[in-house]
């Protein structure tokens, strides 16, 4: 085993090829392409004062308190001061790109969707036995166990069980149709009836359902998506040639190998 390894951009290219990752990379360098393009279209300009504040947040999500934390984790991904000026930039651009364009859509799209917003707060344990999920129901309905208790025993996971199957604020769309349906039907705080999945059966616990509110937090979630929406049709609309060393380049058809 060597005791010193050396890996240069070819090996990279060549581990993103691999595991297929390189049509995320491509479309994320055009995505980026894009939004320059546009917002120079557009005279979008940043502030130095933008820059510095949006470059304190960077490290305060990341938890970079303090320089040497900076330069461990500018290290840690390869970054020079000048790449995390530039990443920087990029988020504060595209952040006002999106506002720019879809800051004044936003009230109409929230009431257009508005049953889309509504969110749940529920509790989940997923069994690969109805019956154990029927049971356990039935008990709950009888008040002869709880769902903390159901909880401690039968989720595997370590964290989510020290949540009790805890699955957080989620809106209607982030919920298969079949349990989105019982889910804001329900009468919380209240146990649904055992849903069947593809991932297993359901026993879920609904606490809360949240009515929609068009706060900030909301209206910037919604500037997002239609953001993104327009990148995606943007990108789409874009004819892309990705260049790479001859030596990557795929074989002619007929020297494929062969299936088995």
């Amino acid at each position: 085993m060597p005791e010193y390894l050396t890996i240069s951009e070819s090996d990279i290219i060549r581990s993103l090829k691999l595991s297929c990752q390189i049509p995320d990379v491509v479309e994320s360098i055009a995505s980026q392409s894009i939004i320059i393009a546009a917002a120079e279209e557009l005279g979008i300009t940043i502030s130095p004062e933008e820059l510095q504040e949006e470059g304190n947040n960077l490290r305060l999500a990341k938890k970079l308190v303090k320089a040497k934390d900076t330069w461990t984790w500018l290290e840690k991904y390869h970054l020079s001061v000048d790449d995390f000026e530039e990443l920087v930039r990029h988020n504060v651009l595209s952040r006002k790109l999106a506002n720019h364009l879809f800051s004044e859509q936003v009230e109409k799209y929230f009431y257009q969707h508005q049953l889309d917003y509504v969110a749940a707060v529920t509790y989940e344990v997923i069994f690969a036995d109805r019956d154990l999920a029927l049971e356990l129901f039935y008990a709950l309905e009888e008040s002869e166990t709880s769902f903390t208790q159901i909880a401690r025993i039968y989720i595997q996971d370590i964290e989510l069980r020290r949540t009790y199957g805890y699955q957080g604020v989620q809106y209607r769309k982030a919920f298969r149709p079949e349990i989105a349906a019982a889910v804001f039907a329900a009468s919380p705080p209240n146990v649904l009836k055992p849903i069947t999945t593809p991932k297993g059966v359901h026993l879920i616990w609904v606490e809360e359902i949240i009515q929609p509110e068009l706060n900030n937090f909301l209206q910037q979630n919604i500037v997002t998506e239609l953001f993104l929406s327009w990148l995606k049709q943007q990108i789409t609309n874009v004819t892309i040639a990705v260049k790479l060393n001859s030596d990557n380049h795929l074989s002619p058809p007929e020297e494929l190998p062969q299936q088995a």
